[in-house]
């Protein structure tokens, strides 16, 4: 099963399920996964506790092998039942604390932490005061501390913490905000980063007028908060997103190494426009399915089911992703596990920059934050 929000009044992300089915339609073309054929359930889990919930009860009841490349707010809600019946979470978004802890979860990406890390160490060299903009949401508030983390490694004050309506429809009073807090250094400009999932591009409108009437400034933010056809439509390389520094977890869309997705999008979505390569959470799908069929395929004749899968991940399973990630391998005690995050085994983020209205890589190959998440103070 493939879960996601789709038609909600906030972070939306219908291309993850899309694109699960176009993997089923495409795997099974060629025979499917040692020769047994890969059914996709996929579930709306509507941004609301409640839905989630039902999806993850709805696995349990279709007795599902594992739960793919997914994305969720309400880790409370779904992880109980998928734990119960010893259901894998393989590859979700990284959006809550819980799927870098919970022995069922086997993330592909760093989420938020790595993200906001990253930034944080990126911006901290050339911004003046950083404001953070983030949703008032219990997911958003982790996000001042792990940006905080890669500043403070780079010996710069930490951000202005400004907490925003996750569905808000403009921004003008908190763009305001966030204005006033980062003039008051004649000497640097500041910076400002907003980090509001699918309403960045709301915030950045309002932005965009309100920052008419301040000195020049700098804006930062992480994908899925931000993508390529997010800077098109706010005007390329006139846009306020052109100079920003943008944080991803994978090298970007145009690489080869994504030739491979490129190709089940093109010979098996038919056309279907939820479908964006560009899109971190497609990106995730992709990957979380690469992990999926190495653990099915490492299980030879043997028996297909949620135990055994998980039993594969757990038992020192290297899985190569083409070079998107480091080989993923889950170990009991992850590296991170001291600072909360014993499930998190990829800390490599890429740093990318706008450029003539085109995101493009602003340094080559992929940074590693363990080290800066270890100093964050999640506590």
């Amino acid at each position: 099963m493939t879960w996601a929000p789709q038609n909600t009044d906030a972070t939306n992300k219908p291309g993850m399920p899309a694109f699960a089915q176009a993997y089923a339609r495409w795997i099974n073309a060629k025979g499917g996964i040692n020769g047994r054929k890969l059914t996709v359930l996929t579930c709306n889990d509507r941004n609301d506790s409640v839905a989630a919930a039902k999806c993850a009860r709805r696995a349990v009841k279709e007795g599902v092998v594992a739960v793919i490349g997914s994305y969720s707010q309400h880790s409370d809600s779904f992880f109980p039942p998928l734990e119960g019946e010893g259901i894998p979470y393989i590859g979700g978004y990284g959006v809550t604390t819980d799927e870098f802890t919970s022995p069922l979860s086997y993330p592909v990406n760093g989420g938020a932490p790595t993200l906001l890390a990253g930034l944080g160490k990126a911006l901290a060299p050339s911004c003046g005061p950083v404001a953070l903009i983030r949703p008032d949401t219990i997911a958003g508030d982790e996000l001042p501390v792990l940006l905080d983390s890669g500043l403070t490694a780079g010996g710069h004050a930490v951000a202005e913490d400004l907490r925003a309506a996750e569905d808000a429809t403009e921004y003008s009073e908190k763009s305001e905000e966030a204005l006033e807090s980062i003039t008051t250094d004649p000497e640097k400009n500041g910076c400002v980063v907003p980090s509001i999932g699918d309403r960045t591009g709301t915030f950045m409108d309002s932005f965009r007028r309100a920052r008419e009437d301040y000195p020049e400034v700098r804006t930062g933010t992480v994908l899925g908060s931000v993508d390529q056809t997010v800077i098109d439509a706010s005007g390329g390389p006139s846009g306020p997103y052109e100079g920003s520094y943008i944080t991803g977890w994978y090298p970007v869309e145009t690489d080869p190494r994504w030739d491979t997705m490129k190709k089940v999008i093109s010979e098996k979505a038919f056309g279907d426009n939820r479908i964006d390569p560009a899109d971190a959470g497609v990106q995730t799908t992709w990957i979380a399915y690469t992990v999926f069929k190495a653990a099915v395929e490492s299980l030879g004749d043997g028996e297909i089911s949620a135990d055994a899968v998980r039993r594969a991940l757990d038992h020192g399973l290297e899985v190569d992703t083409g070079g998107l990630t480091p080989t993923l391998r889950w170990e009991s005690q992850a590296e991170l596990a001291s600072v909360g995050f014993p499930r998190l085994v990829n800390t490599d983020v890429t740093l990318q920059v706008v450029r003539n209205g085109r995101l493009v890589s602003a340094k080559k190959g992929f940074t590693d934050v363990t080290n800066t998440l270890k100093n964050a103070d999640l506590n």
